[in-house]
């Protein structure tokens, strides 16, 4: 194989691949390489790994190590942030020798980023999964008690003096609270099977900007980027106007109705790439359709991030925390992905989801 079709092969793969010589020198680097050190391969060759690797990075003594083994070692979930790199950049290492008489080594890097997404993402569909039936028991066993307390309060208010109005009035309006909190876990327990279809993002989006604009958001200025090529999603549209219109509200309520500069934006973009096991099958469904919600707002605290999309979860005082997890429920019975990016000042919520495709396997068109 010549040189030329081994560059073409590297530069092919889409995880960054370097190979280290003698003294940490390195020697090539991949396409991949190039875009993920943000440094060009000449630049590259004039410096050794620990040049653009934080001081002491445990990648120099795996290398080293491969090198004196001549057998290839990984390790996972190595921290290599730096000012370059960014704060946090964590990635899984895998290192062999280049040849039995070589002492080059080649590494290669999988960044844990969409690992992890796709590892919480199994987690949040079963916190989802795991309040189903705690959603059908407190309808059956919840609602109808708290209808004859409801009936009771309001005859007693009709006969109660002025004073004890207030108590009857009170528990009228704490039954109400709890039903409409049983109803939202309702929302848990459906299984039946919804009819999907092909369905157009934006025409979601523009929905649910006209709404949270004529309520909830009149006093935030939204902003759109949008890429108007996008195929349609495989999606019930009344389902996906509910996951959308809650991460709107999330982001309205997280501004506050006293921000004079609020701001949240809705972007659609097509990745390419993402692909997410189906577990029970050898299926791999590919969702190359993002949609993304962020606000400015004061950001999610980050004892809560890991956890946001578990059931009871909430940053509102008066929050069942159970928007969320009906969001992640949605979006795994569509075969997709929704994942919380959160940063101070800015927090991004953004859901990957399967393409409509036709009969015959061919993208359908909006």
């Amino acid at each position: 194989m010549t040189i030329a079709m081994n560059d073409l092969i590297m530069n092919a793969l889409p995880l960054p691949v370097l190979t280290i010589g003698p003294e940490q020198r390195v020697l090539h680097a991949n396409a991949a390489a190039e875009s993920f050190f943000e440094m060009s391969l000449r630049m590259m060759q004039r410096q050794t790994l620990g040049d653009f690797l934080p001081f002491g990075s445990p990648v120099m003594a795996l290398v080293e190590d491969v090198r004196q083994r001549g057998s290839s070692v990984s390790e996972h979930r190595i921290d290599i942030g730096s000012p370059r790199l960014g704060a946090e950049r964590i990635v899984d290492v895998f290192a062999t020798p280049l040849g039995d008489d070589s002492d080059s080594v080649v590494v290669m890097l999988q960044e844990r980023t969409i690992a992890d997404k796709m590892d919480r993402q199994l987690t949040h569909r079963g916190a989802a999964r795991s309040i189903t039936a705690l959603g059908a028991m407190l309808a059956h066993e919840i609602k109808n008690p708290l209808s004859g307390i409801r009936g009771a309060a309001q005859l007693l208010e009709q006969s109660a003096p002025e004073d004890d109005r207030v108590l009857t009035r009170l528990i009228c309006d704490e039954t109400d609270r709890i039903v409409k909190l049983v109803e939202r876990m309702e929302l848990f327990g459906e299984d039946r099977p919804v009819e999907r279809g092909p369905v157009n993002v934006h025409g979601v989006l523009d929905h649910v900007k006209r709404l949270a604009q004529s309520g909830f958001a009149r006093h935030i200025r939204f902003v759109e980027n949008y890429d108007p090529s996008l195929p349609p999603v495989l999606g019930n549209r009344d389902q996906l106007i509910q996951v959308v219109l809650n991460l709107v509200k999330n982001a309205a309520e997280a501004i506050g109705i006293d921000a004079s500069e609020g701001e949240i934006s809705l972007s659609t973009a097509f990745r390419t790439g993402v692909r997410l096991h189906v577990p029970g099958s050898q299926e791999r469904l590919s969702l190359p359709i993002e949609l993304s919600i962020s606000d400015n707002g004061p950001g999610i605290p980050p004892e809560l991030a890991t956890d946001l999309f578990e059931p009871f979860v909430t940053t509102k005082v008066q929050g069942s925390g159970l928007g969320l997890a009906l969001v992640a429920k949605i979006v795994g019975d569509h075969g997709g992905i929704v994942e919380c990016d959160p940063a101070p000042r800015r927090t991004t919520f953004r859901i990957l989801l399967p393409m409509h495709r036709a009969n015959d396997g061919r993208a359908a068109d909006l």
